[in-house]
């Protein structure tokens, strides 16, 4: 037995909880921009974040109402997606609370920055992963707004490397669930996809 819900009979909140709480886990996209004026630098976490397109490399984030982050991205052009690790978990949520306008989450919540190579907005400091990028478009539904960046540059702390590539285990990306929970990396499974000229039928019948 299954419970149906009406996306047409219920509000948008409670259609936005069944979304989210469903939709998971979703990757943490940590966003940095800057004011056009340059005076201050803005950082927000927004979780509806994916890959868009490998070459070019383009990645996207949805902006759910108008906020700092996507003022400043159209005015400037320009965003940094830091990756949110498990170390920084209360940082990470400091900056998703609504300051006024003006305020840097940067100084607010106490994240340290650096200088990025390619874009103006800066960097956080002790992310282990930055993807600099420049605004490709922007794509306006409903309530939200879709931001698409192409990445110009990407920086990965030597920490987390092992053999040249990221390593999931010391990266401990952060996730967002539904209501007010976060997940955590937890145990990883790995399996390598079958190519159709070995396959031999489905698991459950092997």
């Amino acid at each position: 037995m299954r419970t149906d819900f009406d996306p047409a009979a219920m509000s948008r909140n409670e259609f936005y909880k069944l979304l989210t709480a469903v939709v998971v886990p979703r990757p943490i996209a940590w966003i940095s921009t800057i004011s056009p004026d340059g005076a201050s630098a803005n950082l927000a976490p927004h979780s509806f974040f994916t890959i868009a397109s490998v070459a070019p490399p383009v990645v996207q984030f949805t902006s759910v109402g108008r906020k700092d982050t996507l003022r400043n991205v159209e005015a400037t052009g320009q965003f940094v997606v830091n990756l949110a690790p498990e170390g920084l978990f209360e940082q990470i949520n400091d900056t998703g609370t609504d300051f006024p306008h003006g305020v840097s989450e940067f100084e607010a919540a106490g994240v340290g920055s650096e200088p990025s190579l390619r874009v103006k907005p800066p960097r956080v400091a002790a992310s282990p992963v930055a993807l600099e990028c420049e605004v490709h478009t922007t794509l306006g539904i409903g309530d939200s707004t879709v931001v698409f960046g192409r990445v110009v540059h990407g920086v990965v702390s030597q920490d987390v490397l092992v053999d040249g590539h990221p390593e999931i285990s010391r990266l401990k990306p952060m996730s967002r669930l539904g209501k007010d929970e976060w997940g955590t990396l937890g145990d990883v499974r790995e399996i390598s996809r079958i190519r159709h000229a070995d396959w031999q039928g489905p698991a459950s019948a092997r």
